[in-house]
Formats: structure tokens, C-alpha cells, sequence
């Protein structure tokens, strides 16, 4: 268990993270999935790599965990850096021009937009653009087809520009001090 948790607890937790909203909700389903993942080591079967199963059990008890809660949580906790950071990287349109000296509004804007996305969008891009998964990974963890795991993708990260943009302004190019 600890090897297990010493090589995938980050990415497990961070999973967490983009899928739960917030932190404490994180370290909740973290555990959650990890106990799950140690309690269903008997049913891995080794058609796919270890990683993408565990993804698998995790995500599957963070959307319980949202399912149990059946409510989507609205506390401004921080989703940290690695979020704008991943969503650059993607060229996302939410985070065109972002000058990274990320602030705390950006932070809370995205995190509420995340929450707003259904769960199926909100596991798509959290796996794609958080855990940085490929779309044959996705669909597997998901148990999706690939072409589904585009679609979500696509229109998840449509809506989170869509409300980002309708929020507020402070995903757009900031004045620079002359």
C-alpha cells in the first residue's frame, strides 16, 4: 500500500481535486479511491496498464462520493496553479493570453466553473487536462468510447469557456504597468 500510494497518490489526488472542487473533499475520495484501489487488486487483469485501472477505480469513487453528496459543493477553495497551468498547455480558449502569476480570482473563477460542468464533462477534462491522460486512456477509465471522450472534452471545455467568459474578466490579458 504505501509503494502503491507513494507512486500514484499525486496523481490520484489531484484527479481528486479537479473532480471534487476543493481540497478537503479531495483528500476524502483520495482515500477513498486508494482503499478502493488496494481492495480490487484481485481484479486487475492486466489488460491495461496499472495506472489507467486505478484511474479507473478512483474516478469511479470520486463520482460516487459526488453522487452520495448529490449536490455540487460552492465553497471558494483554491484548485491551485497546475489547473491554468494544464489548460494552457492545451491552448484552451478560457486561458488565452494568462500571464501564469495566477490570482486568487482566476483560481476561484475556474474552480466554480469547473463545478458547473456535469460530472461526465467536469471526469473529461479533469483526466485530460489534470491528470494529462490520453483519449484512449479516458475512454477507458470512463468505459466510454474514444469518440464520446472527444465530444466531452470538447463541449466540457466550450462550456468552462463559455462561463468563464460570461463571469468575469480576469482570465483576459491584464494592463501591463508602464
Amino acid at each position: 500500500m504505501e509503494l502503491l500510494l507513494r507512486r500514484h497518490g499525486e496523481p490520484w489526488f489531484r484527479l481528486c481535486r479537479g473532480l471534487m472542487g476543493n481540497d478537503a473533499d479531495a483528500q476524502d475520495a483520495a482515500q477513498n479511491g486508494s482503499v478502493a484501489v488496494v481492495k480490487g487488486l484481485d481484479r486487475f487483469d492486466g489488460q491495461s496498464q496499472f495506472s489507467t485501472w486505478s484511474f479507473r477505480v478512483v474516478t469511479n469513487a470520486c463520482l460516487d462520493d459526488l453522487r452520495r453528496r448529490s449536490r455540487f459543493t460552492t465553497r471558494h477553495d483554491l484548485i491551485g496553479d497546475d489547473l491554468l497551468g494544464r489548460m494552457d498547455q492545451a491552448q484552451l480558449p478560457i486561458a488565452a493570453g494568462h500571464d501564469h502569476s495566477t490570482s486568487v480570482v482566476d483560481q476561484i473563477v475556474i474552480g466554480d466553473a469547473l463545478r458547473s460542468l456535469s460530472e461526465d464533462f467536469r471526469a473529461a477534462v479533469v483526466l485530460r487536462d489534470i491528470c494529462d491522460l490520453d483519449y484512449a486512456e479516458i475512454a477507458t477509465v470512463l468505459d466510454i468510447p474514444p469518440g464520446t471522450v472527444r465530444s466531452r472534452i470538447a463541449r466540457g471545455r466550450a462550456a468552462l469557456a463559455s462561463t468563464i467568459s460570461g463571469n468575469q474578466a480576469p482570465l483576459r490579458q491584464r494592463p501591463t504597468a508602464e
